[in-house]
């Protein structure tokens, strides 16, 4: 791609964020939310292989349908109580439908039908984005809304958690299974967002860590299935040696850094005497933890060929740089003695 056409797409894409993150009226973060959309769509369909204009089609229309919903709700809401700000959500219909709306930009089950499906069809690279980069200005939003039924979020977190569990237990493609794992961890966030908003904050932001460098990780080895991770120990040693140590954390096992969110999760629902919610989320990340587990397996504890039916790729010299895959490795499988100063900042 033209260089001057990535930047104007990448500087749509953060303007657009930005709107969404400044605005306090519906129709200036609807404006944000498509903006976004559009710079996303063209990075989606850069390679022109068919799989890759499928996924940006699906992606395209599930957007849209979400916009075009949170537009419905936000007129509805203005219909019904005179109000466009943000903040100012009275009414029990339309905020439901803002929160199922933003739901589905996100990918929470169970609208998350689409997400598994978008980001089997991209590249790593734009993967990564989608995963990270795009879920921001949506939850800006859910952030700000008071939700008058909070059932809802409880069910949505649940059914997250326990979708991005089961969907991904027999999974052999390696996105799908970071699609299913994007899920489970929204489904841990939706659950804690309203009792307290911060830890929801502090969860998206170690997924972001933990996602990114998960998916460095998979571009270096330029890894799309379980068979080629399986043959990755040959091409690069030290790398395959600490790829299962992110993957646990993204299993959230301590001591990594992926513990500390779900530490405080289940403490903070077992202070608001949800313990059935607790321990039932506790089980599902059994489930996420398994097929972290099965990847872990295949990367350390099979020798090609005797294993897996992969062929071994060429030991080419990787052009990336390994500084950003370094950086986010350490914060990935070190954070966790920050705990303490991190409800020391969270109780402020």
């Amino acid at each position: 791609m033209n260089p001057y056409i990535l930047a104007t797409l990448l500087f749509g894409l953060g303007l657009g964020t930005t709107i969404t993150f400044a605005s306090s009226h519906w129709l200036l973060a609807w404006m944000g939310l498509e903006m976004n959309t559009l710079a996303i769509i063209p990075l989606m369909a850069q390679n022109h292989h068919p799989r890759a204009v499928e996924a940006t089609t699906k992606y395209f229309l599930t957007q849209a349908t979400a916009a075009a919903m949170l537009l419905f709700a936000s007129t509805t809401n203005a219909w019904l109580t005179g109000q466009w700000n943000i903040e100012q959500m009275t009414h029990p219909v339309p905020t439901t439908m803002i929160i199922l709306a933003l739901a589905l930009k996100v990918g929470l089950a169970p609208v998350h039908a689409w997400l598994p499906e978008v980001l089997q069809g991209l590249d790593l690279t734009t993967g990564l984005i989608l995963s990270t980069w795009q879920k921001l200005a949506p939850f800006a939003l859910i952030l700000q809304i008071h939700p008058t039924n909070p059932t809802i979020l409880i069910a949505l977190g649940i059914a997250s958690t326990l979708v991005g569990g089961w969907g991904g237990l027999n999974q052999t493609q390696l996105r799908k299974i970071l699609a299913y794992s994007s899920i489970a961890h929204l489904g841990w966030m939706i659950l804690i967002l309203q009792f307290s908003p911060s830890l929801t904050l502090l969860t998206l932001m170690t997924y972001f860590v933990m996602t990114f460098s998960t998916f460095l990780v998979f571009k270096l080895n330029k890894a799309t299935n379980i068979n080629t991770l399986a043959t990755s120990w040959a091409k690069t040693p030290a790398l395959t040696a600490l790829a299962p140590l992110v993957l646990l954390s993204l299993g959230g096992l301590p001591p990594l850094t992926g513990f500390m969110p779900k530490w405080l999760i289940l403490q903070e629902l077992s202070k608001q005497d949800l313990a059935p919610v607790a321990t039932l989320a506790a089980l599902s990340a059994l489930l996420s933890l398994y097929f972290y587990l099965r990847l872990t397996y295949a990367m350390t504890l099979t020798m090609s060929p005797n294993s897996l039916t992969g062929t071994a790729a060429w030991r080419l010299p990787s052009l990336q740089s390994t500084l950003p895959v370094a950086t986010s490795l350490v914060a990935t499988l070190a954070l966790l003695p920050l705990t303490p100063a991190v409800t020391a900042i969270l109780t402020l």
